[in-house]
């Protein structure tokens, strides 16, 4: 709920969540049926929309429990599901009035299965992330406004085919099946080889220091590149982060919400202050730039605490007496501001040198007027 209410904020015109089953991110901290409710009343006082995915290859045995989650949705209002089976989605029409949008996981790459996903009732089609620029704009030329096309811009990226992969199912007996939301990202380990006579010599395939890590892709980054999705026709740019903390949410989004604004931003500046791994247009102008990189994502700046009330923070990550933050905040008049740390009061009313206590309530004396949800970050 934190990260929703984050992403609506700092600018988000829209959200997209999980229930605790049928989506593929199992292992996110997703929503209860009674949080989901929550969470449409607020999207919705804010004028924005929330979207659930059902977006799992669903199995026999999973239609029922399907059937009667639909039905909830439904009822508590929300604005389109996700999926990504024709099955699911034949239920959704047979079943409620819910606006139904295709996944990326369906992998849609043509303008003929997008027209057949058209006729089916899908009012929106989220591309397959491997869609070049030309691709994306035949397709959307093709369905002529009749269904609208949206596209990942940002975040992690599948070294495999947009989350086709077997290999986390595999190297766990079949227990954590990334089809149904239980990937354990084994792409992002580290491999070396075997000499088949030698078992147990392993011999790195050297990157770096620490090894090699050929299945690791790195992440998607279209910032400089929204007015041509927009000529070519997308409705919607979407930014992968539901496993991500509050901090990515709020800079990825102000940063793309400035963009759209043309509001005058350093949009690489401001992505490289957020934990990520090197950036790749992915497939938008033909091959993929997913060049393997290390798994670790890396920063220019660490997150420090989050404003919960005036001039309160919450402490995330340690800061002492005379380091210089710097405010990230939907707010015109703080956002970037910096100011050196001369005073840290905790809730008992002591004086600390350093804040070190993760979740600890703090005031500091800041020059500007920090208001909820504002950021605070220290360069690494």
């Amino acid at each position: 709920m934190s990260k929703l209410e984050i992403a609506l904020l700092y600018g988000a015109d829209a959200v997209y969540v999980g229930g605790k089953d049928f989506s593929l991110r199992a292992k996110a901290g997703n929503f209860t049926n009674e949080e989901l409710k929550k969470a449409t009343e607020l999207v919705h006082s804010h004028g924005k929309k929330i979207y659930v995915t059902i977006n799992i290859f669903a199995r026999n045995a999973d239609f029922e429990p399907i059937k009667e989650y639909l039905r909830f949705l439904q009822s508590i209002n929300i604005d389109a599901v996700i999926v990504s089976d024709l099955g699911v989605l034949r239920l959704v029409r047979e079943t409620t009035n819910l606006e139904i949008h295709v996944s990326t996981q369906a992998n849609v790459l043509n303008k003929h299965t997008a027209q057949i996903y058209t006729d089916l009732g899908a009012k929106r089609i989220i591309l397959a992330r491997e869609c070049s620029l030309d691709e994306i704009k035949e397709i959307a030329k093709h369905l002529e406004g009749k269904c609208e096309i949206e596209v990942f811009v940002h975040g992690a990226m599948c070294v495999s085919y947009s989350g086709r992969c077997l290999l986390s199912s595999y190297i766990n007996g079949g227990s954590r099946d990334a089809n149904r939301g239980a990937c354990t990202q084994p792409c992002r380990f580290g491999y070396a080889l075997v000499e088949e006579k030698r078992q147990g010599m392993y011999f790195p395939i050297e990157q770096d220091q620490h090894g090699s890590y050929i299945l690791n892709s790195r992440d998607l980054c279209l910032a400089n590149h929204l007015t041509d999705l927009a000529d070519a026709g997308v409705t919607s740019f979407k930014i992968e982060g539901r496993t991500k903390s509050e901090y990515y949410v709020a800079g990825v989004v102000n940063t793309y919400r400035k963009l759209l604004n043309n509001e005058k931003i350093d949009y690489i500046s401001e992505l490289e202050k957020i934990a990520h791994r090197p950036y790749t247009t992915g497939f938008l102008f033909g091959d993929a730039e997913q060049y393997p990189t290390s798994p670790a994502p890396h920063a220019s700046h660490e997150f420090v605490a989050i404003c919960v009330e005036k001039n309160q923070v919450q402490h995330r990550n340690a800061f002492n007496i005379g380091d210089t933050l710097e405010i990230l905040s939907p707010h015109a008049n703080t956002f970037n501001k910096t100011f050196a740390v001369t005073r840290i009061t905790n809730q008992d009313g002591e004086q600390l040198d350093r804040a070190k206590r993760v979740q600890e309530i703090l005031t500091l004396d800041c020059p500007f007027e920090l208001r909820p949800g504002d950021i605070l970050r220290k360069k690494i």
